[in-house]
């Protein structure tokens, strides 16, 4: 929690004008932009839950005007900043965003994936995830994927840990394992290692 880059980054973001956005969470609280040399501009966040202070900011993107989304993991949200650092607002309403992506465009929707309910207080908690939710600029709810409970099926999740759109529209969801594998799935050996990733292809109306 020194505050310096780095302490183990989380993802990098791009910005329209070629400015580099890292997001530095476990065990740091901040959001960290670059010059397209590499020198460090500007630093901001601290730990807690109110307005540019972060809980773990697990994942970070830009949106053709600049703006830039942090998800703020453990506090259940995605905070919304211009270039420079100044809160906007925030987007509430989520469960431990964990990955994240964009759509292009000046009115982009977000691609959200939420980790499930995996502690013992909540692990039978319905409407928790995992999921993907797909959310307008506003926040409001478009459209969730996956299954009420975690599942290694098709088009389900166990932990949906990034996301990302190619240029056709397509979505891929990339997952690692639960680390409590066991409480979630009793009946199942854990496996070694569950890295996977799903595509989800666009459908044109």
């Amino acid at each position: 929690m020194s505050g310096e880059p780095f302490c183990r980054c989380t993802h990098t973001a791009l910005s329209p004008q070629g400015d580099i956005y890292v997001s530095d969470g476990y065990w740091n609280a901040r959001v960290h932009k670059y010059a397209p040399d590499g020198r460090l501009l500007l630093s901001w966040g601290k730990p807690g839950t109110g307005p540019g202070e972060f809980n773990l900011p697990h994942n970070i993107c830009c949106d053709a005007d600049g703006l830039v989304y942090v998800a703020d993991r453990e506090s259940h949200r995605i905070q919304i900043f211009d270039g420079e650092g100044r809160y906007i607002r925030q987007i509430n309403n989520l469960h431990r965003p964990c990955g994240l992506a964009i759509t292009p465009g000046s009115c982009p929707c977000l691609l959200v994936g939420e980790l499930g309910p995996y502690l013992a207080v909540n692990r039978a908690t319905p409407n928790l995830g995992p999921r993907l939710s797909i959310l307008a600029n506003d926040g409001t709810l478009l459209n969730r994927l996956g299954h009420e409970k975690p599942s290694t099926e098709p088009g389900a999740f166990v932990a949906p840990h990034s996301v990302a759109l190619d240029s056709h529209g397509d979505l891929y969801v990339g997952e690692v394992i639960a680390n409590d594998w066991l409480s979630v799935f009793p009946d199942t050996p854990r496996p070694d290692y569950l890295r996977r990733m799903q595509k989800f292809v666009r459908v044109k109306a």
